[in-house]
């Protein structure tokens, strides 16, 4: 049993990275710098995980101990493993905090836990050390706070880091498993898991649904988002080398986690800041550049970018509507050349949506997908 330090004692630090070591009967430390939750959590000397769908019994994490950044000297001392999950705005903040606490002489393996562009980086520039072997992980499992310290999670069962970035530190927790080529791994997770809630959000508001599971749920947007993964499927395994049986499996577990109706979420968390899911190389655009370039059928993410650039539920991105045509959202922000077939079609499917709204006065419900 070994001592794992959890920087961040939110949802995610506490619902899923302390579930994780605790099933690995691994010794739990939380830093927060939230005092009344570290008082609150060394209180209480316990807290329950219960599980979307009840689909196991809850668990009980406990024996953990829990401090500031005042009295984390001492807990950093004897630390093995340190995993960091604070939100990536706030990492650059931990990395100082960090650097003023680690000693030269050791070698400290830490893992950033966040959804983040190139988490990893941030952190190691912040911490500014040579001897802090910094990687990244992404986090897949759903987790919501269900009253007090207590947690309603998804099932998730492991942690997936870079490997490479470990620089070889292995971490010995059966529960977090290290990834080579994991950029290839982001890639794969954006392009199924990310573009599939995509699909779901923007067809989702197209046609006037808020609650994202009714949303995944609808015959017509389930038959189209199955028709992507297909044809995702096939592009992922062709570029990168994935069996077919494991990519299937993955899509499928991403299906299951959207179409879960206790998993309780809303379309407008899932569509909001369209202006980031829109870049060249994101989550909508991404993929269809590599259907396009492999003869695949694009139009269901075509669509969802055409939906994308309609949605009307955030003042900044209908600031960004009244600043730029579809056609400018397309070349300037998507990347994406007049001339181009990509840019053709989903100029197509936001005027046969935009004329609908002329005709009806609302893009939602009416227009047939």
């Amino acid at each position: 049993m070994g001592k794992t330090i959890i920087i961040g004692a939110g949802k995610t630090g506490r619902g899923f990275l302390a579930r994780l070591l605790r099933e690995e009967r691994e010794e739990i430390c939380f830093i927060d710098a939230d005092a009344k939750l570290v008082e609150r959590l060394n209180a209480e000397k316990r807290y329950q995980i219960r599980f979307f769908g009840e689909v196991r019994e809850a668990c009980t994490v406990d024996g953990y101990r829990a401090c500031t950044w005042e009295d984390a000297s001492l807990a950093l001392e004897n630390a093995e493993l340190i995993l960091v999950s604070v939100g990536g705005q706030n990492l650059p903040a931990v990395g100082k905090e960090l650097a003023k606490r680690m000693r030269e002489e050791r070698q400290y393996p830490i893992i950033a836990c966040e959804n983040a562009v190139r988490p990893s980086a941030a952190l190691k520039e912040a911490i500014g050390r040579d001897h802090a072997v910094v990687s990244e992980a992404t986090v897949f499992c759903t987790t919501v706070e269900d009253g007090g310290l207590d947690i309603y999670s998804e099932n998730y069962p492991y942690l997936q880091c870079d490997a490479d970035l470990l620089a070889g530190y292995v971490p010995g927790i059966k529960t977090i498993r290290p990834i080579p080529n994991f950029p290839d791994f982001l890639t794969r997770k954006l392009f199924t898991y990310n573009a599939a809630s995509c699909v779901i959000a923007y067809l989702g508001w197209v046609k006037g649904y808020s609650d994202y599971a009714q949303a995944a749920n609808d015959g017509e947007i389930l038959a189209l988002l199955d028709r992507n993964y297909a044809a995702t499927n096939r592009v992922l395994c062709r570029e990168f080398g994935y069996g077919e049986a494991d990519q299937a499996e993955f899509a499928a577990l991403s299906r299951a986690k959207f179409c879960d109706r206790t998993i309780v979420d809303t379309v407008a968390r899932n569509a909001r800041d369209p202006q980031r899911k829109l870049g060249r190389n994101e989550r909508i655009i991404g993929p269809i550049r590599l259907l396009h370039k492999y003869g695949e059928d694009a139009s269901v993410l075509e669509r969802t970018a055409a939906a994308a650039i309609l949605y009307d539920g955030e003042t900044a991105w209908r600031k960004m509507q009244e600043e730029k045509t579809p056609g400018q959202i397309l070349t300037d922000i998507c990347g994406l050349e007049e001339d181009g077939g990509i840019y053709r079609n989903i100029l197509g499917y936001v005027a046969e949506w935009k004329a609908g709204q002329e005709e009806t006065g609302n893009i939602c419900r009416k227009i047939q997908l």
